[in-house]
């Protein structure tokens, strides 16, 4: 937290209490902590996009805590897990005798997070019936419950949230081009897991801890295989399906020892350091590490990079993708002094 306070100007309580949960200190997520500083202070609608399992909800808390409605309510909603016929119910509420079944009053979230913030997670499941009602609220800050002709007036500052790419959606007809503008005031992109993956590290040991203390273990040794293998990973389900696989790593692990939940993926690509006994360096960029783990390989495996037991297959990759990455990252094979070429090396490989 005291890498957060410096760059983002705040006192240590504040930092503490704006960024908990969130860990790492990459350039790519130091940038979207930048823009949280930047847009918490204001009533400005926030539009938060990236894939699924990125961490859009713990974003949106951080813009709560570092806005001057932190400690008002912070209401959510899922819109993709409410029936979409309870839906206008949930976010405006309706009076009893509304429709069959509303057997008493029901205040909705927009009434609820008055004077606070409301999260709409997954807005773009929000269907075009109803669009039209969240623009209105969202410009006018007034509303109806359902079967009621009173209008309520609310101060709200909404979050929203979406893995879906409203662009095309408007395109196509499926989301109303005013309210995507209206919603777009200050749009967030969260990056991938991938794009971040110099901060794995911390999260896989920020992860053994919680689950330490919640399953009652003493998990205290990642060996390097494992650490490596999280870090290859191409990881689809972002943050949420590297907690997961460490929670299962948590329930296989013996001896204090955390074992690689993905020894038998074939998507995984799997280093064995003979002479390392820790991960590599969390202060190492992505390309320092990759650099070093693609020539950590090719040494153990006397620089044969195709067939089955080259380079490529040890750590999960295609043969052409490995190669393109040696030339990205600079990485050639030695060329003994007597001129003769390095045993297990194929001359169109490099």
């Amino acid at each position: 937290m005291e890498d957060y306070a410096t760059v983002m100007n705040l006192g240590p309580d504040q930092a503490e209490r704006t960024f908990e949960r969130i860990i790492g200190n990459s350039a790519a997520l130091e940038s979207v902590l930048e823009q949280v500083e930047q847009v918490a202070p204001t009533d400005s609608t926030v539009l938060i996009e990236g894939e699924t399992g990125t961490g859009k909800e713990l974003i949106a808390h951080a813009i709560h805590n570092a806005s001057q409605r932190y400690g008002r309510a912070f209401i959510k909603l899922n819109c993709a897990a409410i029936p979409l016929d309870l839906l206008e119910s949930e976010l405006f509420g309706h009076e009893k005798g509304a429709f069959t079944g509303a057997i008493a009053q029901k205040i909705g979230r927009f009434e609820m997070a008055d004077k606070g913030t409301l999260f709409l997670d997954e807005v773009g499941d929000i269907p075009p019936a109803l669009q039209p009602k969240l623009l209105r609220v969202l410009q006018e800050q007034e509303f109806e419950r359902l079967g009621s002709g009173r209008t309520h007036k609310v101060d709200v500052r909404l979050v929203a949230a979406t893995n879906r790419n409203l662009v095309k959606m408007v395109a196509r007809g499926q989301f109303r081009s005013d309210l995507y503008y209206r919603l777009d005031v200050f749009p967030i992109l969260l990056p991938a897991l991938r794009e971040r993956r110099e901060d794995i590290p911390a999260l896989v040991t920020h992860f053994v801890k919680m689950f330490n203390r919640r399953m009652g273990k003493q998990v205290d040794s990642i060996p390097t295989e494992t650490m490596c293998a999280f870090q290859w990973h191409s990881w689809p389900g972002n943050i949420r399906e590297l907690q997961n696989l460490v929670e299962r790593a948590m329930i296989l692990s013996r001896d204090g020892i955390l074992p690689n939940p993905l020894h038998k993926r074939r998507t995984a690509p799997i280093i064995v350091s003979l002479q390392q006994s820790q991960a590599l360096p969390s202060s190492m960029t992505s390309e320092e590490s990759d650099r070093a783990l693609i020539m950590e390989t090719l040494e153990q495996g006397g620089w044969v990079v195709g067939g089955p037991r080259g380079a490529a297959a040890k750590l999960g990759l295609k043969r052409t993708t490995l190669l393109a990455k040696m030339r990205r990252l600079g990485i050639s094979r030695p060329i003994p002094q007597d001129g003769i070429d390095v045993i297990g090396i194929a001359r169109e490989d490099v």
